[in-house]
C-alpha cells in the first residue's frame, strides 16, 4: 500500500486496495442501510458524485441499491477534491450544476467537498438537498463493517447520547498519550430522529454526535490528522480560549503550521457511537466514528478571527482513538469503551435485529453477519 512519507495511513482512494468484483454481494447490506439512512424514495433524483479513484465495485453497490428503490440515479465521476484551501479558487461548475438538480447527493470524496465554498454547508442548506458524504469511506471495507449496523440502532445511540450530553457545562477528554482538553459552552448538533432531512449534510457510515464549543482549554496530542497523517513523534497542540496558542512536535508540527499560517481555532468535535466501524485498517474518517473514539476539527482563522459561516479553508481533523471522556463529573467513555453500549434502551432496540451482545460488540474485527444488519 502506498503511504505518504510521514504517516502510516493511505493518502487517497488510489492507495486503497481494490475489491474483488464478486464482493458486491457482501457490500449490499451496507448499501441498503445507506439508502435507509438517507430516506431514499422512489422517483427521487440521486447524484452519485464519486472521485475518479473510487473503487467501481463500491460505486456499483450504492447505485444498485438506489436503483432497486426505483430512484432516478446519475453517476458523475469527478477529479479528486483538494484539502481545504489548497485549491481554494476551484469553481467546480459541473459538480455544482449537477448538485443543484439533485434531491439526494451521495458523495465519495477523500478530503471532503465541505472544504470548498461552492459545496459548503450553507449551499447544501440553501438547496434543500439531502447530502450524504463518504469522506475517506467510499471503500469496500467501510460498507462491509460500519455500514452494517442497523439504522434504528444508530438512531437510538444518538438519542441516548444527546440526552446525556446536551446541556453539559463541562466535557473533559483525556488519553494515555497525553491529551487533556476541557470543553465548555458546547452546542450539540440536532441530528434529527429519522435520518436525513432536506438541507442536511451527514457522513456515512453513520458514526457519532457532533458539537461546537465556545471554550477549549488544554492540550491535544494528535494521533492522526488529515494534514499530517500519523505523526512520527508526539504532536502537541495547546489551546486557550478556544484558540490554538502553540504547536509542537517535529516535522508534523511544521506541516500543521504551514497549512494555516494565520492560526487555528477549535471549530467542532465529535464522539464516535458506531461499534462496527473499523479501527485497524480504517482511514481516519472511519476510525473517528468508532464507538468511544474522539476527534476534533481545527479550522483556519480568517483575518485572525474564527468565522463559522463559511469554510475556513484550512480545516484539519485530529483523531484520538481511545480516550476517556468525563461529562459533568460522570464517565461517558472509559479508555475507549462507550458506556452507552450497555444501556438497556440501546440493547432493547438492538435485540430487534439479533443478539445485542453481537450487534453492540465493539470489536470491529468481528464483522456483523448479514442476517443481523436490518435487511428484511
Amino acid at each position: 500500500m502506498t503511504t505518504n512519507p510521514y504517516a502510516g495511513s493511505p493518502f487517497s482512494y488510489v492507495a486503497e486496495p481494490a475489491a474483488a468484483p464478486y464482493a458486491i454481494v457482501e457490500l449490499m447490506p451496507g448499501a441498503h442501510n445507506l439508502c435507509e439512512y438517507v430516506r431514499l424514495a422512489a422517483g427521487e433524483r440521486v447524484l452519485l458524485m464519486m472521485e475518479h479513484t473510487v473503487d467501481p465495485v463500491v460505486v456499483q453497490a450504492i447505485a444498485a441499491a438506489a436503483a432497486l428503490r426505483d430512484a432516478d440515479v446519475r453517476i458523475l465521476s469527478v477529479p479528486p477534491f483538494s484539502a481545504g484551501g489548497w485549491d481554494r479558487e476551484a469553481a467546480l461548475p459541473i459538480e455544482t450544476a449537477a448538485f443543484h438538480e439533485a434531491d439526494v447527493v451521495i458523495s465519495g470524496t477523500w478530503w471532503g467537498e465541505v472544504h470548498t465554498a461552492p459545496l459548503f454547508f450553507d449551499q447544501i442548506a440553501a438547496r434543500s438537498v439531502r447530502f450524504l458524504s463518504l469522506h475517506m469511506t467510499a471503500t469496500a471495507g467501510a460498507l462491509l463493517t460500519g455500514a452494517r449496523l442497523p439504522v434504528p440502532v444508530f438512531h437510538t445511540l444518538v438519542a441516548v447520547a444527546l440526552r446525556r450530553l446536551s446541556g453539559a457545562s463541562s466535557i473533559r477528554v483525556t488519553s494515555a498519550r497525553g491529551t487533556d482538553l476541557t470543553f465548555s459552552g458546547v452546542t450539540f448538533e440536532d441530528a434529527g430522529p429519522d435520518g436525513l432531512r432536506p438541507g442536511d449534510w451527514r457522513p456515512f457510515p453513520y458514526g457519532g454526535v457532533n458539537f461546537w464549543p465556545t471554550g477549549t482549554e488544554g492540550v491535544l496530542v494528535v494521533e492522526d490528522s488529515t494534514v499530517t497523517g500519523v505523526p512520527e513523534e508526539p504532536l502537541r497542540v495547546t489551546l486557550e480560549g478556544n484558540l490554538v496558542r502553540k504547536i509542537e512536535g517535529g516535522a508534523a508540527a511544521g506541516q500543521l503550521r504551514r497549512y494555516a499560517p494565520g492560526g487555528f481555532y477549535m471549530r467542532h468535535a465529535l464522539f464516535g457511537l458506531n461499534p462496527k466501524v473499523r479501527v485497524a485498517g480504517g482511514t481516519q474518517f472511519e476510525r473517528e466514528k468508532h464507538a468511544g473514539a474522539f476527534y476534533c476539527g481545527l479550522d483556519g482563522l480568517t483575518d485572525g478571527v474564527p468565522v463559522t459561516t463559511g469554510p475556513g479553508f484550512a480545516h484539519c481533523d485530529c483523531q484520538v482513538d481511545r480516550p476517556t471522556v468525563i461529562v459533568d463529573g460522570e464517565t461517558f467513555v472509559e479508555r475507549g469503551r462507550l458506556l452507552l453500549l450497555d444501556e438497556p434502551e440501546v440493547r432493547e432496540v438492538a435485540a430487534r435485529f439479533g443478539p445485542p451482545e453481537v450487534i453492540l460488540d465493539d470489536n470491529p474485527v468481528m464483522i456483523l453477519p448479514r442476517r443481523y444488519t436490518g435487511i428484511r
